[in-house]
């Protein structure tokens, strides 16, 4: 399964997940996460990494100008939309995105069914709560478009395998603190997936 490491907030945690063979990483322009990263900071980590990483900076109730001039001036090659969007916001924007569905029931997986999208636990909070959601949800689903968040650490991949998920997304799982990754933790984390 791919992986994407978020909450990124230094180089040194940036590299160590790509070491580590992580597909993606996750830059958090949302002033109210513990994770948040200012578009100066993200830049200067993204400017220094080596090719065929995708960096992924997550955005939440912002208008497309903004998600465009962000994702620009950072180096940011995918956006990740924790909102209601709207067609006009998608047609709007000028960098490739990927929906989030935050699911509260088993009919909310099947959101945006037919794209790559992200699936995480509904909380009141936005990235990274560790909120695990209910794998039942996903008995018979086809999974192979959803990259699976919330939750997620080394020791419940497991679990995970027989779903066929695209992808997971890990923040909280592999942290020794808010925004602070724990290098080993990272390393289990991606090779358990693999």
């Amino acid at each position: 399964m791919r992986t994407k490491i978020c909450g990124i907030t230094s180089y040194q945690d940036a590299m160590t997940a790509i070491e580590a063979g992580a597909d993606a990483l996750g830059f958090v322009f949302y002033k109210k996460s513990p994770r948040y990263i200012s578009v100066e900071n993200a830049k200067s980590i993204i400017s220094q990494l080596p090719p065929f990483i995708e960096k992924v900076a997550l955005f939440v109730n912002e208008s497309a100008s903004t998600i465009n001039t962000l994702c620009k001036e950072s180096g940011a090659t995918l956006a990740q939309l924790h909102f209601d969007i709207t067609p006009e916001l998608t047609d709007a924007l000028e960098v490739p995105y990927i929906k989030v569905t935050r699911a509260k029931n088993a009919q909310d997986i099947l959101e945006f069914a037919s794209e790559y999208r992200l699936v995480d636990a509904y909380c009141e909070t936005y990235g990274g709560a560790g909120k695990r959601i209910n794998l039942e949800w996903f008995d018979g689903v086809d999974c192979s478009k959803i990259i699976l968040a919330g939750g997620l650490n080394s020791s419940n991949l497991a679990t995970l395998r027989e779903y066929g998920f695209f992808g997971l997304d890990v923040s909280s799982g592999v942290e020794i603190s808010h925004g602070k990754k724990d290098p080993q933790k990272v390393k289990d984390f991606i090779k358990n997936a693999q």
